[in-house]
């Protein structure tokens, strides 16, 4: 469903997800991390809601504050994102992202499509393969872009699945879920997903891939599932920055590290520069366990000259301290 557009006079809230991460490359660059921007925007700004989690959470924070804002029903694995995301929000929808398990000695470690190259081309041969099999359990499946086609049908309401963020380049063992609002769907499901990867081991698109050195694709991730089951029109979406997000999923903390330091210079100085001239900002830091929100101070708030006065005197790098909490 397309996010209705938002009033020229209000500025857009802004969640910037992965602004840290707990994985150990992170942490150690955690201390050190100079952001002066944000730091300063932080100082002018008053505290909001936390949002408290767990990093085993099947939502991470920055799609459950995404829900939040646009309206939808926060519920830990069972966030729409493929209904929500369509001409018909009653449907119940869900995202199929093809990709590699990875097949260890005592654990199977899937890679998305972006991290294994797969382009059009071959994720449209291998969707159409799929297809016929979709059909027949009720489904049927929609090209979106490489790294995900849409399904539809009744077998996709009511699942519980884990955010191919939380999956991606990790050990899929701890993400697999049962829905018991669905069980018949869930198996069904899970037949599936063996009849995909016993079926592109078949296709051509895949010995092109190896040919090429390239990593098969040997199945697909069920992600974003559910309907919206009170459709109504959404919230204005939030702007999301991906930079952080798409660094860490690489688990490439220099990256990341690069990738603050640019939100710093640019999109962070822009918020800075707006509540200096008077204009209200909001602004929602996601880690992988919680996220916290902080705005403008209104009416009654406490008040910003108190800020600025504590910030004169804190001791150096509280930023790093702040990121380390989410």
């Amino acid at each position: 469903m397309p996010a209705p557009q938002m009033a020229p006079d209000t500025p857009p809230p802004w969640i910037v997800p992965f602004a840290a991460a707990s994985a150990p490359g992170c942490q150690t660059l955690l201390p050190g991390l100079q952001l002066p921007n944000l730091q300063a925007l932080l100082d002018r700004l008053a505290p909001q809601t936390e949002d408290e989690g767990t990093e085993h959470s099947l939502s991470p924070p920055h799609e459950r504050a995404l829900a939040q804002a646009l309206g939808l029903p926060v519920r830990d694995g069972q966030l729409p994102w493929a209904a929500a995301d369509s001409d018909a929000p009653g449907t119940p929808q869900a995202w199929f992202s093809p990709c590699h398990f990875q097949i260890g000695i005592d654990q199977v470690t899937l890679l998305p499509a972006d991290q294994i190259g797969l382009d059009e081309t071959g994720s449209r041969a291998l969707l159409a393969a799929l297809a016929p099999l979709c059909e027949e359990d009720g489904m049927s499946l929609q090209f979106v872009d490489s790294g995900r086609w849409r399904a539809s049908g009744e077998p996709l309401r009511g699942l519980v699945c884990a955010s191919l963020d939380r999956v991606s380049g990790r050990p899929v063992g701890p993400w697999l879920t049962e829905s018991p609002d669905n069980p018949q769907g869930h198996r069904l499901l899970q037949r599936l997903q063996s009849e995909a990867q016993m079926l592109f081991y078949t296709l051509p698109v895949n010995d092109t891939r190896e040919a090429a050195c390239l990593l098969p694709v040997n199945g697909f991730w069920v992600h974003g599932a559910g309907a919206c089951e009170a459709p109504e029109r959404l919230q204005p979406a939030p702007r999301c920055p991906d930079s952080l997000r798409q660094a860490a999923l690489r688990d490439d903390w220099a990256a990341w590290q690069t990738a603050w330091q640019a939100l710093d210079t640019g999109l962070m100085a822009e918020l800075l520069r707006a509540t200096e001239a008077g204009h209200p900002v909001h602004l929602t830091l996601c880690g992988e366990r919680h996220a916290r929100t902080w705005a403008t101070p209104g009416p009654g708030q406490a008040g910003s000259l108190w800020q600025r006065l504590r910030a004169r005197w804190r001791r150096p790098d509280p930023v790093g301290e702040t990121l380390a909490l989410l």
